[in-house]
């Protein structure tokens, strides 16, 4: 999910972020952040009981040379989510 970084936790525990429409998430870290994020970043974890995000890992997203077309990723997501089967990341199935 990509997000754009909006506040960091002065523990450097967790960080709040916007998503592409509008809406935030609060991402937890297992460790203190240990680098400067800002921009767009792409965030994978699971959702927790607190509908937090605990995340495994996250990458950011650099615009330096080309911007990042935060609306046609959110397009393309759907499309994934909404055709499962053409798109099969994530858990495997059986059968």
């Amino acid at each position: 999910m990509p997000l754009i970084s909006l506040q960091i936790h002065p523990s450097g525990k967790f960080f709040i972020l916007a998503d592409g429409e509008g809406k935030n998430a609060t991402i937890e870290l297992c460790e203190p952040l240990d680098e400067e994020i800002s921009g767009v970043l792409e965030v994978v974890g699971r959702v927790t009981n607190q509908a937090a995000i605990m995340c495994a890992s996250y990458t950011q997203l650099r615009e330096d040379k080309n911007s990042f077309d935060l609306t046609l990723y959110n397009e393309a997501l759907n499309i994934i989510h909404e055709f499962p089967e053409y798109f099969p990341f994530g858990v495997g199935r059986h059968g």
